[in-house]
């Protein structure tokens, strides 16, 4: 089932495996919650005695660091397991409602029923935590699932074939690769619902290939998302962070600062800070920085070429280079850097940038900040460092964002009890933990009815005295 990362599933093989899954799908319904803890369980396992073919992997595909593989990638998958393994009973277990007056007489619970077929689609960024984690909601819910990773990850895409083969059949967990023509191939399948993680371009593309079948559709989507360090932040503890979420992973990030905001008055000293920071962590000169191990590379030398033209378009228009600026395309590798006196039509303020290169731009008032940020598509994630509780208030009441985080970075995916997804050009729907769990389930409302029922009183014939019954009813709901 797993072709080759080089060449496109024959779509036969497609629309058979997405066939072979049809009654699995059903059976999965009234699957238990052990039967369904001890399939997640046996997944961290299988997944885990890969650790080391996955370090080797993703040194391949990114010359990604081990310790940043188990950070990133295996960390958020084991903890998502956790979570579920550790809640799925109360999870699924049916929710009573109280009724109301116009139910008297009736008993209500919401159950969880798994929506079914379902269609996972990963990006190259993060191609273990953002494929399996919600593969793990998926079982959870009690679905069957076929995932499509991306095909720039090649290696890392062999060892998890080996990792799903070990552990599910293909008619209930089933992993196809190839490029857009097999995403395509799948997207026409009537899935019962979609999971894609990736850019805004796609999701748009995602969701009216969705809309055909009337599925319904998680998209964790992007955007450029704020820092603001206004004048009264810890700047010490704000560089540090602010630098950790823009270099994990080289910049390849949908929830990395994308643009830094901050105040005239902490400008210089923030920025002092955060080269300080780059030369601990990866070397105090260009030389040292090219060949740290403790930096990621570009997915590919395309990206690395756009990541360059970014930088170089900037600067032409009048940036100044505060930090770095160097780049090596065979080597696929983008130097970290730092942007000021960005100007408004530079490219890199106007997509996201998904690199190591950080735009600084000034403000005087928090008022500009909310301006700039209001006029743009709503960001996935928004940063705010701040000690001061009005603008905290202002920020959270006047900007819209798939996340809010004060005084910190990028945490907000780590932790299972929050949901993490967009809102408008950055996504649609939420996952992770009990969030992750409803994406990939139907909340079915379920009544039943008693000996006795007062909605009786309330039929044909309309008699005057069943309208004033009605009439009643109604002033007294109202009254409640």
């Amino acid at each position: 089932m797993n072709q080759s990362p080089s060449h496109d599933t024959p779509v036969k093989v497609i629309q058979t495996c997405f066939a072979a899954q049809a009654e699995r799908a059903l059976a999965l319904r009234t699957s238990s919650a052990s039967e369904r803890i001890d399939k997640l369980k046996r997944l961290q396992a299988a997944l885990l005695k890969q650790q080391c073919q996955l370090h080797q992997a993703f040194a391949q595909d990114f010359g990604k660091p081990a310790a940043e593989v188990d950070l990133t990638e295996l960390l958020p998958v084991v903890d998502e397991i956790h979570a579920a393994t550790r809640h799925l009973r109360s999870w699924m277990r049916p929710r009573r409602v109280m009724p109301g007056l116009t139910t008297l007489g009736t008993t209500a619970r919401v159950t969880y029923q798994g929506k079914g077929r379902c269609l996972i689609i990963g990006p190259w960024n993060y191609p273990v935590a953002t494929l399996i984690s919600p593969l793990v909601s998926a079982i959870a819910a009690g679905n069957t699932v076929i995932l499509k990773p991306s095909e720039f990850t090649p290696a890392v895409n062999a060892v998890l074939a080996q990792v799903i083969a070990e552990v599910f059949d293909v008619s209930e967990v089933a992993m196809i690769t190839g490029a857009a023509s097999t995403a395509q191939a799948l997207l026409d399948c009537p899935f019962d619902h979609i999971f894609f993680t990736g850019s805004s371009t796609v999701g748009k593309l995602v969701m009216t290939a969705a809309a055909r079948h009337l599925a319904s559709v998680t998209l964790e989507l992007g955007g450029k998302s704020p820092v603001i360090v206004d004048e009264s932040a810890d700047l010490a503890q704000a560089a540090e962070l602010i630098m950790w979420g823009k270099l994990v992973n080289a910049g390849q990030s949908c929830i990395a600062p994308d643009t830094l905001f901050v105040h005239r008055q902490v400008r210089d000293e923030l920025l002092h800070r955060c080269k300080l920071i780059v030369a601990a962590r990866y070397g105090k000169n260009d030389a040292a920085i090219a060949s740290s191990p403790d930096l990621a590379r570009m997915i590919h030398e395309r990206h690395t070429v756009r990541i360059a033209a970014l930088i170089d378009d900037a600067v032409g228009l009048g940036a100044k280079l505060v930090l770095g600026g160097g780049r090596n395309l065979k080597d696929r590798f983008i130097a970290p850097t730092l942007l000021t006196d960005v100007p408004p039509d530079a490219q890199i303020t106007q997509e996201e940038i998904f690199g190591p290169v950080l735009p600084v731009i000034e403000f005087d008032d928090i008022g500009e900040v909310i301006a700039y940020v209001n006029a743009r598509p709503k960001p996935l994630a928004l940063y705010l460092w701040s000690t001061q509780k009005k603008v905290i208030q202002r920020v959270q009441g006047e900007l819209s964002s798939g996340s809010l985080v004060i005084n910190h970075c990028m945490q907000q995916f780590a932790h299972s009890g929050l949901p993490f997804g967009g809102v408008g050009n950055s996504g649609v729907g939420n996952s992770h933990g009990r969030y992750g769990f409803k994406a990939f389930s139907h909340e079915r409302a379920m009544l039943r009815g008693g000996r006795l029922l007062p909605v009786k009183l309330f039929f044909p014939p309309y008699t005057p005295t069943t309208k004033r019954l009605i009439g009643a009813l109604i002033a007294c709901v109202r009254r409640l």
